[in-house]
């Protein structure tokens, strides 16, 4: 450890207070004047509101505890990991602990906080729990943290503020760069099926392809059901071998298009290239092969305005289901098959170039993450 730093514990240099969750059984604890923090308000790194507040009946009623502003909270339960600083007074759950120094002229609070978040991989490495992985009182007390003279404490995160300040405003136009690459392609797709160029006609969905309901004949085959489909991007994320289940099933084959109707399962389409059967929450849609191109039609039911219109037939108000009779009753815009093979080219080369640039940004994201990581590992260890 670097000249002059000491090495101290937790415990011995900050006061960890706990907290707890008011009776829900009693109205009049609830929606009062004092803020009342969980994990889901951990969010940034310094909390200004809360999403629950508490009264004063309940919080004298409950083990919570009002922390005073600028105190360090962190998760202890569910989210471990999680560490932000509050800028307000604020009461705290069972699942998190307040951090405060015993005295300012030893622990700066800032310093405390970015060193808390150089932790947060040992935190959740430590958890423990069958069901909910938390840390004990024991283990964040014994926690050593180094603590240099208190002026390099305040260099020390001067540094950290201005290189995260940098990282974060890089971090933020990645990500709008990201979701501009995403929306490009839902634009183009829009599009394309808003087509009014001569000769492309308008068809009922009934015209151009059969809702085939065949029920699977016991036969050994694939299974899919929603959990195998990925979302958007029409993947088959499940395991390709034989399956049987108790429940009645539709058979299909690689001339489907296969259609997930359950809420929240939104744009859940997938194009088999084998043979197999699926849950009867699928709808398997075969296409008239010389009316429509079967990845023209995927394309139409991952087309954004489609989503829009198909979720306005569901139905049931548990699991709300779309309505496959109204479906077909939607009209699609149908050019020429030469023209629809040329669309769909068109559209699988946006799509690739937006993939391409989705790994760029991501990988981006996580550079830009691992490089704070190694700011704080460098700042803790004495080499800033």
């Amino acid at each position: 450890m670097k000249d002059g730093w000491e090495l101290k514990t937790l415990g011995e240099v900050c006061k960890i207070i706990g907290g707890g969750t008011p009776s829900k059984n009693r109205s009049d604890y609830y929606n009062g004047p004092i803020n009342w923090a969980t994990v889901r308000d951990l969010n940034s790194e310094t909390l200004l509101t809360t999403e629950h507040t508490i009264t004063t009946l309940g919080l004298e009623s409950s083990s919570t505890n009002l922390i005073p502003q600028n105190s360090v909270i962190f998760a202890s339960r569910v989210g471990l990991g999680k560490v932000c600083i509050a800028k307000i007074d604020v009461a705290i759950n069972q699942d998190l602990r307040a951090l405060i120094p015993k005295s300012e002229t030893q622990l700066n609070v800032n310093f405390l906080f970015r060193w808390l978040q150089n932790q947060s991989d040992a935190i959740r490495n430590a958890g423990q729990g069958a069901t909910v992985q938390g840390v004990t009182l024991p283990f964040i007390k014994n926690l050593q943290i180094p603590i240099p003279p208190l002026p390099e404490q305040q260099r020390i995160v001067s540094i950290i503020d201005k290189a995260f300040e940098a990282i974060d405003k890089a971090i933020e136009n990645t990500q709008k760069n990201l979701q501009n690459s995403k929306e490009l392609f839902e634009s183009y797709l829009n599009s394309v099926f808003e087509n009014t160029s001569e000769g492309w006609e308008r068809k009922l969905l009934s015209d151009v392809c059969k809702y085939d309901k065949t029920p699977h004949d016991k036969l050994s085959l694939p299974y899919v059901g929603l959990e195998d489909i990925q979302s958007n991007t029409g993947s088959f994320i499940g395991v390709l071998e034989p399956k049987s289940v108790k429940s009645t099933t539709f058979r299909f084959s690689n001339k489907h298009v296969l259609y997930g109707r359950l809420r929240p399962y939104l744009n859940k389409v997938l194009l088999p290239n084998f043979e197999g059967h699926c849950s009867t929450e699928i709808f398997p849609v075969k296409p008239l092969q010389d009316v429509i191109d079967r990845k023209y039609l995927f394309y139409w039911f991952i087309c954004g305005e489609t989503m829009k219109k198909i979720n306005a037939t569901w139905t049931g108000a548990t699991l709300p289901r779309a309505n496959m009779n109204t479906v077909l009753g939607f009209e699609i815009i149908t050019p020429s098959l030469q023209t629809q093979q040329t669309v769909v080219m068109k559209l699988d080369n946006v799509l690739s170039e937006t993939k391409n640039l989705e790994v760029k940004y991501q990988q981006k994201l996580a550079n830009l993450e691992e490089l704070k990581k190694s700011i704080l590992n460098k700042a803790f260890a004495g080499e800033l």
